[in-house]
């Protein structure tokens, strides 16, 4: 139980008070009422004595009583009803609340912080009244009456008459047969005359005068003269004088204003004043008896005699009754209680009270003791069986004995007032009235036995509970407490005579005995015993009581505190005391926080929101409904509807108060902030017909690192081209999407008239649906104008005309139940300044009349847009991101801060142009190498011109503007028959094995030596795009050479022509995807020609080997491919001539089929070729159709260029250099030349396709670069074969550098030689033994430099097989030559070879050594003739 102001033993005593009656006269009843009080109101605050009192017990022993307290109230005839009493109840704990200001006491209970108020007044005063209010009952006697006050007045005419006639009034109403009540406590009550007397209206001699003549009639013990009113009341103004009885008061104002007499209304000396009284009382239907007064007939917990008859209080006069009760309540707080009294009128009034209790009440009650134990003495003198046999003869009044069975079921014996065993009771009474405890006890305990041999048992549990009661308060407490008394006492009363107000005082007594000896868990039973349907605010007080147990016993049982706290709340609730219900829910809402708990704290949350609501608390019980949302609720959709329908209709109660206040916060959807996209721009269009918009950047596109970090690349690698190679240090990359990934440390920039898109996700938690309707952006502007002054405006949405920021707002927005969706919300800025997007302002609701269908919201109307709204409420929700986590310094590292993100601060800057690109007749599926034809549109959208257009793509072999002279590029499509991309020109059959020659340089087609190729300028007309006009180009796009899908990055660049201090250049980005299927895969190789001399009669001649294999599959529906030329390009070699001998002129290739080409090649002309860095080059096609197509204009030469150009950027291995080395790297790097060739080959191809019954010509190139003599090369790259997993080998490393040594291949190259002597040669071997044939050898330097060679002929073949097939032959003449060849010159040596019998004989025996003339190594070139020089010699 809680803490209580009063300990136990000052409790008890003050509860159990000797009680006595006043009876006043009309005119007493005046005087007192001049201080808005009744006499017995005026002695309230002074009936406790103020010293002890001493007194004889029946043994003569002297007994001491200390803080005695006498209740003197006025007669009343009528018992309290019930209904009145609990209606009095009611109001006490109501009016009972905690301070305002209290602090609670801490308690620390394991995990638990619990804030707990200690005491609670409300229980302290509902138990103080409930025991005031206890009607008197006649099984016991603790409140009868014990004596009487008379009071009349000196200013009556015959005071001493008036004193006869009240005496007779209270006699007859003592021993009158009609007045059951009230209950006195013996007959010969004891009477006391009072006079009253009005010191400052009355004549004091005449006072003095009757005083005396009473002290002759009743003795000086009797009677007195109390002096009152001793100032006037209209000088209450003057001097404040303490007022002692407003805390009785307005404590109970029923109980203690006993006939309600003090009224608002004024007092007038009519003596039928009650006219002006509430009606409440009952008094209106009284009649006055002998001019008495008549106030004493009804007693002040009589309900009004128009109530209800069953007397329940929530019927209708329950309200009139509470609150014309509140008005007279409120009429009392104004009145000044005892204004005609002064300091001296207190001290009279507290030594009248003690002259009354120490000569009238003590010796009264003293005597009445010693004549009680007299009787008792003398009947213990009997035998108990005769006095049995006596109490059978004489007891004619009693009801016949019954059967122990009915006993039980009934409250057992009714004893007559005179029976000799209520003398016992009525002696111990009277002991414990005056604390003598010891003896009431042995009385108790000897009234306890006799009942319960009578079986009256109302007697008997009365005896037990009073002796429990006693024993306990025995002084140096001989015998512990019997609880066992009590609980026998508290079954008996409510089991057997079923009085629950009995069992109630038994209970609250023994709990608080209980509570003193820190029995905690005891007294929490007991008070939960009691706990019944037929009282709620009994109950509620009760289980409040047993939880303040529970969490003070010596080891708190929190959880148990927090249920029967809940368990109170709830029964408070059902007794109407909504303030103490929702102080227990919100006491109890501690434990059940956070711990997981769910379910019970939804349902504290919505009781503590209803019981808010009820209060008018509106703030607090949108705070708990609040807290039932957000919570990841587990309730059944039914419940959650209900809880949000209840939220949505307490908060729209708090926004009618509050209409002009600020937007409240919407709890639901949740918003997840860090999830806020921002894209800055308009969206994409859509396809329209062929065509296609530039892709650019949208918020359906997922954030990918891989291709921000390209884009990234892309745009630094155009800046940097703009800013001739260097990217400024004020470059950021530019960002139109801002997402959680981006960087958002800075103002984002956003331009004037282009539409901010802010993409919210909304998630919500409930089973229910919810519906936002008027969704828009909250947003704060400060607009610069241009003065450069700020003048800022907050806005939610802008309706007048100078609209700085233009808002969408999106009419409805439905989230299904647990359903994540986004809504994407405009802001169109008009003006340049700061824009701050601070959330999201809606209507919250919900939808009519769902339904749910496994689990799916199926919703009525959904179709149409249209949803019925069941109540909506307006709101707002922030978004407040939090920036990422800062890592950089010591000390960020140690604690935790985190930077800002400001993606939802854009700074709106001046206009700038904006660019849309279209592509037209764009392809999505090509052949490998094919080539095709598109067009771009460039418009510009906006209203400033545009310039400096360029685009920058990561594959530049993949498209191409054509070239930047006009001649170069192909007017229109139409150019030739089968609509060819490429530039043809028609030709004679005659030129069909020969090359046309053309040249082109590659500065032409923006592919220079310095500069980036993949950063390519738009060639527009004018170099400037104005407002709204559009541009087409033809753009050429070659289908890369791997199949497969290919994701093609273009990102165009363009500036403003005004330039803008902010913003310096605008991007737009597309991404083409192009799925390739397989074509051709073409392989060459390259070879020295044997043959010396070409028709120029110059040396140096290759032989270009060509293998064409289609590897289409026909999966994109191609029958052939046909070859229709093959042209090369090279600064210094050229293609001459087809040698494939096969007449037929198509070169046809159906799917899986190979094919190969054999081309002469030849050294161009000298005045061919220009300077050696020049970047020129010669062109020669080879013709296999009857069209040429011009290799060296676009696009042919474009895509040659762009594919030459990716090649060179592949990484060449380069050897690291040594300076004392460095002669022989250039000897080593001279015979590498030597092997070295620069010519590249284009394959031209048409491939037929059929397609739906149609067929097409498709066109298209590959290129094989060819670097090395010998070394084939292939048109698309060759899959590199994962090598085999090997040991790990560890070495270390030497420092030694192997001497680098040119390569065999390498070396074969540096001399070529050849062999020239007859096929076969006949001779007469009979005529002449020896054979001599002259064979001539040509030594050509294929170097750039002069060499040294050493030609040895000495030399046989060492393999035995040569000398099996061959034979042997011999040199005659010199057999070793050295000679000098100059560069590229060509030497020939006349030997002879010496035959000595016919046969087959391999020539190529002679070793050819060369060194590089200004060099020491020689090396040792061996014979590149793969086939046997073989001479037949015959005999003739």
């Amino acid at each position: 139980m809680a803490q209580c102001v009063q300990s136990v033993q000052e409790l008890i005593p003050d509860s159990f008070v000797p009680c006595v009656a006043a009876l006043c006269s009309d005119e007493a009843e005046r005087l007192t009422r001049l201080n808005h009080l009744s006499f017995a109101e005026l002695l309230k605050p002074f009936s406790r004595l103020t010293s002890e009192v001493h007194m004889r017990d029946p043994n003569n022993q002297l007994h001491v009583i200390k803080n005695l307290k006498i209740a003197v109230s006025n007669i009343i005839t009528q018992p309290p009803q019930p209904g009145a009493i609990r209606k009095l109840l009611n109001d006490v704990v109501s009016g009972s609340q905690p301070a305002e200001g209290l602090v609670a006491n801490v308690i620390t209970a394991g995990d638990y912080d619990l804030n707990i108020s200690a005491t609670t007044p409300w229980f302290e005063s509902y138990r103080e009244t409930f025991l005031q209010s206890m009607p008197a009952s006649d099984h016991e006697f603790l409140n009868h009456y014990l004596a009487c006050m008379l009071v009349a007045s000196s200013s009556e005419a015959e005071p001493v008459e008036q004193f006869s006639k009240l005496s007779q009034e209270q006699h007859r109403i003592q021993h009158n047969s009609d007045y059951s009540y009230p209950k006195w406590f013996i007959p010969n009550t004891l009477k006391y005359y009072v006079l009253l007397h009005d010191v400052s209206a009355g004549d004091e001699q005449r006072a003095e005068s009757i005083y005396e003549e009473m002290k002759q009639k009743y003795g000086t013990q009797g009677c007195y003269l109390l002096k009152i009113n001793s100032r006037t009341s209209n000088r209450a103004s003057d001097e404040q004088i303490p007022d002692p009885w407003s805390q009785y008061l307005q404590k109970n104002s029923i109980q203690n204003q006993e006939s309600y007499e003090d009224g608002p209304c004024t007092i007038t000396s009519n003596k039928n004043s009650d006219s002006n009284l509430l009606s409440l009382d009952g008094l209106d239907n009284e009649v006055k008896v002998d001019g008495l007064p008549n106030n004493f007939r009804a007693h002040p917990l009589q309900l009004d005699s128009s109530s209800d008859p069953s007397n329940s209080i929530d019927g209708p006069d329950h309200v009139k009754f509470a609150s014309s009760l509140h008005e007279t309540k409120k009429a009392n707080t104004g009145i000044i209680h005892g204004a005609c009294l002064t300091l001296t009128d207190h001290d009279r009034i507290r030594q009248f009270i003690q002259e009354f209790t120490f000569r009238g009440l003590l010796p009264h009650i003293e005597k009445t003791i010693r004549q009680l134990n007299d009787q008792l003495i003398s009947r213990k003198g009997l035998s108990r069986s005769l006095f049995s046999a006596t109490k059978k003869w004489f007891s004619g009044s009693k009801v016949p004995e019954k059967g122990i069975n009915e006993l039980k079921n009934t409250s057992g014996l009714l004893y007559p007032p005179e029976a000799p065993e209520l003398q016992i009771r009525k002696m111990a009474d009277l002991c414990f009235l005056v604390q003598h405890y010891d003896l009431a006890y042995s009385c108790y305990h000897t009234a306890k036995k006799d009942f319960l041999n009578d079986q009256a048992m109302l007697y008997a549990a009365g005896a037990l509970e009073m002796a429990a009661v006693s024993a306990f308060l025995q002084p140096g407490a001989p015998r512990p407490y019997p609880a066992h008394y009590m609980d026998t006492a508290i079954q008996t009363y409510r089991d057997i005579c079923k009085n629950m107000v009995l069992a109630e005082r038994c209970v609250l007594l023994s709990a608080e005995i209980l509570k003193s000896q820190s029995k905690y868990s005891e007294a929490a039973a007991l008070l939960i015993r009691l706990t019944s349907e037929d009282s709620d605010l009994r109950s509620a007080l009760l289980l409040e009581q047993a939880a303040h147990c529970f969490i003070n016993m010596k080891s708190p049982m929190v959880r148990k505190y927090a249920f029967h706290m809940i368990l109170a709340g709830h029964r408070f609730s059902k007794a109407g005391q909504k303030k103490h219900a929702l102080r227990c829910y919100c006491q109890a809402m501690q434990v059940y926080k956070g711990k997981g708990w769910s379910l019970a704290e939804d349902h504290i949350n919505f009781t503590i929101g209803r019981q808010s609501y009820t209060l008018r608390q509106l703030d607090n019980a949108v705070s708990a409904f609040r807290h039932i949302l957000i919570n990841e609720s587990k309730q059944s959709a039914a419940q959650q509807g209900a809880f949000l329908r209840e939220y949505l209709y307490v908060y729209k109660n708090v926004s009618h108060l509050s209409p002009d206040g600020p937007i409240p916060q919407l709890p639901l959807p949740y918003i997840n902030s860090s999830a806020t996209r921002v894209f800055f721009g308009h969206d994409r269009r859509p396809a329209d017909g062929e065509k296609q918009a530039a892709t650019h950047v949208s918020l359906d596109q997922e954030y990918d690192s891989e291709s921000s970090q390209q884009w990234r690349e892309l745009e630094e690698q155009v800046v940097a081209v703009v800013n001739r190679g260097v990217i400024p240090t004020n470059f950021y990359p530019t960002q139109y999407c801002l997402n959680s990934y981006s960087d958002n440390s800075r103002f984002p920039l956003a331009v004037v008239e282009e539409p901010i898109t802010v993409e919210v996700a909304f998630r919500n938690p409930l089973k229910v649906p919810l519906l936002l309707t008027d969704l828009s952006l909250l947003w704060k502007f400060q607009p610069k104008d241009s003065s450069g002054k700020d003048n800022e405006e907050v806005k939610e949405l802008v309706t007048g005309e100078p609209v700085m920021i233009g808002t969408e707002v999106i009419s409805e927005f439905l989230i299904n139940s647990e359903e994540s969706k986004v809504a994407r919300l405009k802001l169109f800025p008009h003006h340049i300044g700061e824009l701050h997007i601070l959330g999201v302002v809606y209507n919250l609701g919900t939808i009519q009349g769902y339904m749910t269908v496994d689990g799916i919201g199926a919703l009525p109307g959904c179709h149409t847009g249209k949803h019925s709204l069941s109540m909506s409420v307006r709101g707002r929700q922030d978004l407040e991101i939090q920036g990422p986590r800062l890592n950089n310094t010591k000390e960020e590292k140690t604690s935790i801060k985190y930077g800002p993100d400001r993606r939802l601060d854009p700074i709106i800057t001046e206009e700038m142009p904006l660019l849309e690109v279209f592509f037209i007749h764009f392809p999505t599926g090509l052949l490998c190498g094919e080539i095709r034809k598109a067009y771009v549109e460039f418009v510009n959208v906006s209203k400033c011109p545009l310039t400096g257009l360029k685009v920058v793509s990561k594959r530049p072999e993949f498209f191409t503007f054509g070239g930047n002279t006009a001649v170069l590029t192909p007017l229109s499509p139409s150019a030739s028959e089968n609509c060819s991309a490429y530039k043809t020109v028609v030709t004679d059959s005659t030129s069909v094995c020969t090359a046309l020659v053309s040249s082109a340089s590659s500065v032409d087609f923006g592919i220079g030596i310095g500069s980036q190729p993949e950063v390519i300028p738009v060639p527009l007309p004018d170099a400037v795009l104005l407002p709204g006009a559009s541009v087409q180009l033809p753009m050429w796009l070659r289908g890369p050479d791997e199949e497969g899908v290919h994701e093609i990055n273009f990102l165009f660049y363009y500036e403003s022509v005004q330039k803008q201090p902010k913003i310096r250049h605008r991007i737009l980005r597309h991404t083409a995807v192009i799925c390739t299927s397989r074509s051709l895969n073409v392989r060459a190789t390259v070879c020295r020609s044997n043959s010396l001399e070409d028709e120029e009669g110059r040396g140096g001649n290759m032989l270009v080997f060509v293998d064409v294999e289609n590897t289409n599959t026909s999966e994109a529906g191609v029958k052939e491919f046909h070859i229709v030329q093959v042209s090369s390009s090279s600064k210094h070699w050229k293609l001459q001539k087809s040698v494939n001998l096969s007449e037929n002129k198509d070169a046809k290739l159906a799917s899986r089929e190979k094919g190969k080409f054999c081309f002469k090649a030849v050294r161009c002309r000298e005045k061919e070729v220009a300077a050696q860095f020049s970047e020129k080059y010669i062109f020669a096609d080879i013709i296999f159709g009857n069209e040429q197509i011009i290799s060296s204009a676009s696009p042919c030469a474009d895509f040659f260029y762009r594919s030459l150009s990716s090649e060179l950027k592949k990484p060449q291995a380069q050897p690291s250099v040594h300076a004392e080395k460095q002669s022989v790297e250039d000897a080593v790097r001279l015979i590498q030349k030597c092997s070295e060739v620069d010519l590249n080959i284009v394959i031209l191809w048409k491939a037929y396709v059929v397609e739906d019954s149609k067929q097409l010509i498709l066109e298209g190139q590959h290129h094989v670069i060819l670097h090395t003599i010998g070394k084939e090369a292939f048109s698309c790259p060759q899959k590199q074969e994962p090598p085999e997993m090997e040991l790990l080998k560890f070495f270390r490393p030497e420092n030694t550098t192997v001497p680098l040594r040119p390569s065999v291949e390498q070396l074969s190259n540096l001399i070529k030689t050849s062999l020239h002597y007859p096929e076969s040669f006949n001779h007469p071997f009979h005529q002449k033994s020896l054979c001599l044939v002259p064979v001539t050898l040509l030594l050509s330097n294929c170097s750039k430099a002069d060499v040294d060679v050493i030609v040895d002929l000495r030399h046989k073949t060492t393999s035995p097989e040569a000398l099996e097939i061959h034979g042997s032959f011999t040199w005659l003449g010199q057999t070793q030559y050295k000679l000098q060849l100059k560069s590229q010159e060509i030497h020939s040596l006349q030997l002879k070879a010496c035959f000595v019998h016919t046969g087959v004989y391999n020539l190529g025996t002679p070793r050819v050594f060369a060194k590089l003339s200004d060099q020491v190594t020689v090396f040792e070139t061996s014979q590149q003739n793969s086939m046997p020089a073989l001479i037949i010699i015959n005999n003739v």
